[in-house]
């Protein structure tokens, strides 16, 4: 799944995919905006993990969770 994020007073958003499924990631972006835990926690398929503070999150895109087809298609 495709997530970006785009942060307050930047310019540029963080662009990665996952593959944790849609609502997981959408209960953590819930937790943290609740004040639960004060950031947002998520890692992407390669195993990087990212940490955004609530107090500067502008917004959280879910894609879809389909891959994308890659090549020619007949």
């Amino acid at each position: 799944m495709d997530i970006r994020i785009g942060i307050f007073n930047s310019p540029r958003e963080i662009g990665f995919e996952t593959s944790q499924p849609a609502n997981e990631v959408e209960e953590t972006v819930a937790a943290a905006l609740a004040g639960q835990t004060g950031y947002l926690k998520l890692s992407d398929s390669k195993g990087k993990v990212y940490i955004v503070p609530t107090v500067g999150l502008a917004y959280v895109e879910l894609g879809s969770e389909e891959s994308r087809r890659v090549g020619f298609v007949a």
